[in-house]
């Protein structure tokens, strides 16, 4: 008998930490990853902002994207990763043109889109699934943070010194 208790209280340890402590609310994790995600959006709209309109277009060689192209592959990405979390489908839709006002949109509302949809998420660990839900998250957050330091490396290479990181 002692040693069922004993094997319980183990078990009972063992509950991912990511558990929400009411049982309804985002996990930690979540609560967590939301503020850096925040924190994240806020840099990245900075960023887009700083460049001037006429900057949208520029490339620092023909191979890479514009700056502009940057902004709307991000916004592209996350809901692409956002959508994983759903099983649904991506509402991304391509501005027609593609210049500072359009990017900074559809720019801000994946961003919007991914804090609605992660704050959603009842089941991190991905039970059947090829991607736990924090994989995911977590790919997210590393491809735009990727893509947004190229943006920040488009400012400087124009002159623009990009807006300072705060944690």
């Amino acid at each position: 008998m002692r040693f069922c208790l004993t094997l319980a209280i183990a078990g009972l340890s063992m509950i991912p930490m990511f558990a929400a402590e009411d049982g309804g609310g985002p996990s930690k994790f979540q609560q967590e990853f939301l503020k850096h995600w925040s924190t994240a959006k806020d840099l990245t709209i900075a960023v887009a902002d700083a460049m001037p309109a006429d900057g949208y277009s520029f490339k620092p060689n023909p191979e890479e994207m514009s700056f502009g192209e940057q902004m709307v592959h991000i916004a592209n990405a996350n809901y692409n990763y956002c959508t994983r979390l759903t099983g649904g489908k991506s509402p991304f839709q391509k501005p027609e043109t593609i210049n500072k006002a359009s990017a900074m949109k559809v720019l801000g509302e994946s961003f919007d889109y991914c804090t609605e949809t992660i704050q959603g998420v009842k089941d991190l660990d991905g039970t059947g699934k090829p991607m736990s839900a924090r994989e995911v998250m977590l790919g997210a957050y590393a491809h735009m943070a990727h893509h947004r330091g190229q943006a920040e490396v488009y400012l400087r290479v124009k002159g623009i010194k990009p807006p300072p990181y705060k944690f």
